[in-house]
């Protein structure tokens, strides 16, 4: 009934453990979500996760950034506000540039699944040692894909 315990398990407890003591409170969740499919029947969702799970995560995230302009407290004249000055209009640029970096990330990552470890052990450093934010695996992908000039 449960599945054996085999590298991986050992694996994302490290990665659970890690993330807990460097504070990346959202891949310690993720981490023990998994693993709490491993040991379980949910096991047999793994293809489906492995298919589906990126693009459910971002409907999920898109869906959370909306929030503020389906409940109302987004105002139109605070929208309109976003074009009147010079740091909203960057922030609107800066905006588009991440998301074309994210989809540039999803290509990258398709194309190239192990780098995903590499984009985990660097977030878990920039956490541990640079009091970083784990934001961005995608954003970050995208970058790489402009130095290692993939698409």
């Amino acid at each position: 009934m449960f599945a054996q315990f085999d590298i991986s398990f050992f694996l994302l407890l490290g990665l659970a453990a890690l993330c807990y003591v460097t504070h990346n409170n959202t891949v310690t969740f993720a981490v023990l979500l998994l693993l709490l499919f491993k040991l379980t029947p949910l096991a047999s969702y793994f293809p489906f996760l492995n298919q589906y799970g990126l693009t459910i995560g971002i409907v999920i995230l898109t869906a959370a950034m909306m929030v503020p302009l389906a409940d109302g407290s987004l105002k139109i004249n605070e929208i309109l506000k976003s074009f009147t000055s010079w740091q909203s209009i960057l922030a609107i640029l800066v905006g588009i540039l991440v998301s074309w970096l994210g989809t540039r990330g999803i290509s990258l990552i398709g194309a190239h699944p192990t780098i995903v470890n590499g984009l985990i052990i660097g977030t878990l450093i920039g956490v541990a040692f640079f009091k970083g934010v784990p934001v961005g695996p995608l954003i970050a992908a995208g970058i790489l894909s402009l130095l290692i000039g993939k698409s």
